[in-house]
């Protein structure tokens, strides 16, 4: 037994403070791009004592994952496009906290399940692999999720989390799952997340 998906609202007392950060951060430009819609701010931002909350949530003590855009502030437009669709996430659990104020929100994060391989996750060991009748973890990649990401007709939806200020989502990342369209015009009024990874801790 374990948990697979958390929802926890009104997450942080001083969310008001964070948003506003965000609203001032210098973001990626739109041709720097990265795989999803949307921009990234150049530099991560870290809340003290942020790290500790969550791995109380999960029962796990967490680290920050590397390699991922942990703490850097996230926006999406109406029209942002990228090459990215359902994916997973290379970490332990992940987690986005809403940012958008509530008169703006628009969509969520939704989880799917793969109709050809029967399935609302990545395989994670070669059991899983065997039960879906791939051979290696490289043709799941790439002849699955990378080929199938953008295709509606591959996918059904089994979960959606609507999104909600200062609503916050932790999740296993080996979930097939994908954001929501983007909105609004600016940062001011567009899908403003804060993104979190995290591994969980060796020591």
């Amino acid at each position: 037994m374990y948990q697979t998906i958390i929802v926890i609202d009104e997450f942080l007392d001083f969310v008001d403070d964070l948003r506003r950060r965000a609203l001032h951060e210098d973001y990626e430009s739109a041709d720097q791009g990265t795989y999803f819609p949307g921009r990234n701010s150049k530099q991560p931002v870290y809340v003290k004592g942020i790290d500790q909350v969550i791995s109380n949530l999960v029962g796990e003590k967490l680290t920050p994952s590397p390699g991922n855009s942990h703490g850097k502030f996230r926006v999406a437009l109406e029209g942002d496009k990228g090459k990215g669709g359902v994916h997973i996430d290379k970490c332990d659990w992940s987690g986005i906290l809403y940012l958008s104020k509530d008169e703006d929100c628009y969509g969520g994060t939704d989880f799917y399940r793969h109709k050809v391989l029967n399935s609302d996750r990545a395989p994670l060991n070669q059991n899983d692999l065997n039960a879906m009748g791939i051979k290696s973890f490289d043709s799941f990649w790439h002849d699955y999720l990378l080929k199938d990401g953008l295709d509606e007709d591959k996918w059904t939806l089994q979960t959606h989390i609507p999104m909600k200020y200062n609503r916050l989502i932790l999740f296993r990342p080996w979930l097939f799952h994908n954001a929501g369209l983007g909105f609004g015009s600016d940062i001011k009024n567009g899908r403003l997340i804060y993104p979190l990874f995290y591994n969980r801790s060796v020591n």
